[in-house]
């Protein structure tokens, strides 16, 4: 079933808000086996309305628009919507009822527009709004169906999951499943995943980069369920075996959070010294509920007074090799683990731009990642500006670090 979303709202084409419902159905609809082809976003005006869905009634099968359906003037989806289809708009009094209640629930005055709401194309059906007043509406059309949701997402997500769905649900089945990579660039990525020439009917295979991180995407469609689950694990079982380590985790989980669980397996304790990466690393394992579990301490060491007065970073060093050097990393990493609390320790240090003040190039970061008996130094130039230099930094020290949790040589706490 091919399926176009539309969004509707000039707050929307502005850049006023971003669609966050488009990604949320998108993802649902999915995960139902429906196949969403089209993403359209329009403003509040009549005339650019009716010729974008009338151009989805034409090329696809079901319509999902979200948007537009409030009590004031610039709210026309579902008059837009009845024009199109040649249908007149009635009243439901049993809806108009519903909406008079609520405000009287609440004890505020209705505005006489809000009964604007209970208004629907004619030979439609209405669906309940649990967490508001402007309910939705479903269409079947020749042959097509057609969704008419409110823009809010409180009151759009539970709409669509609590009655939406039963009213597309179709019997196709789909598998998605994901390989989350680091530490080797998408085209290399997609060099070997043609050379392994993959190739299970009703299968594709796609790649999705990010900064730093790698996705691989494994979607398959078809009716018979137990099929498509066999195949999805032998594809999951061929790519893994391939890629190895630069394999983190399966089904969109982040590093940090494979990171915290490898902390949690080894129940080990891990702090973090940030120069160049300005808290990043810190700020992505710390959103993580539970993190406060293994995380200790993020210190930001910015300046070289700070690696020395608390990282205890050797002034020697910083005068003979730079705030910028493999050996400033090492020290700001072994002043965390004088902690008796501090099992393993990362540090990062390099230039992020705009400008370098030792002669060296922007993009350069040192990570190194160590516990009380193994340390481990990188040295990598990225490129991109100065944000995306301390994401991919951020990203790279998380994989190291989850690599040297893997290694056997890293024992685990008793």
């Amino acid at each position: 079933m091919i399926t176009e979303i539309i969004a509707v709202g000039t707050e929307i084409t502005l850049g006023s808000i971003v669609n966050t419902n488009v990604v949320y159905l998108s993802k649902r609809l999915s995960e139902m086996g429906l196949e969403v082809c089209y993403h359209t976003s329009v403003d509040d005006d009549p005339v650019r309305l009716s010729s974008v869905f009338s151009i989805a009634v034409d090329r696809s099968d079901l319509i999902i628009l979200t948007g537009g359906l409030g009590p004031t003037e610039d709210d026309l989806t579902k008059e837009t919507i009845a024009r199109v289809l040649g249908r007149s708009m009635i009243s439901d009094i049993s809806v108009e009822e519903q909406i008079k209640n609520i405000f009287t629930y609440s004890n505020r005055p209705m505005p006489s527009n809000n009964l604007k709401q209970a208004r629907k194309p004619e030979g439609t059906e209405f669906i309940p709004n649990l967490k508001g007043t402007a309910p939705g509406i479903f269409i079947k059309h020749e042959g097509k169906l057609i969704v008419l949701l409110p823009g809010p997402p409180r009151e759009m997500i539970p709409m669509f999951e609590g009655f939406v769905t039963e009213l597309i649900k179709d019997d196709l089945h789909i598998s998605i499943r994901s390989i989350n990579t680091i530490g080797i660039g998408e085209s290399a990525l997609e060099e070997i995943l043609r050379e392994m020439d993959i190739n299970i009917p009703d299968f594709t295979v796609n790649t999705y980069a990010s900064l730093g991180t790698v996705e691989i995407k494994i979607v398959g469609k078809g009716y018979d369920k137990e099929l498509l689950e066999r195949n999805s694990k032998i594809l999951i079982e061929r790519l893994s075996e391939r890629l190895g380590d630069s394999i983190y985790g399966f089904d969109n989980i982040t590093i940090e959070e494979a990171v915290l669980n490898r902390l949690e397996d080894k129940n080990l304790n891990l702090a973090v010294a940030e120069s160049v990466t300005g808290g990043e690393i810190t700020r992505r394992i710390t959103k993580i509920p539970g993190a406060s579990r293994h995380f200790i301490s993020g210190i930001i060491a910015y300046s070289e007074a700070s690696k020395v007065r608390d990282l205890n970073v050797s002034e020697d060093t910083l005068e003979k090799y730079g705030a910028v050097s493999s050996e400033t990393a090492v020290e700001m990493a072994k002043g965390l683990l004088n902690r008796k609390d501090v099992d393993i320790a990362i540090s990062t240090t390099g230039f992020a731009g705009p400008s370098t003040g030792e002669g060296k190039p922007i993009g350069l970061v040192y990570i190194c990642v160590a516990d009380k008996t193994r340390v481990e130094i990188f040295e990598r130039i990225f490129t991109g500006d100065r944000q995306a230099i301390q994401e991919k930094a951020a990203s790279l020290a998380l994989a190291n670090l989850h690599k040297f949790l893997n290694n056997p040589l890293t024992r685990c706490r008793q």
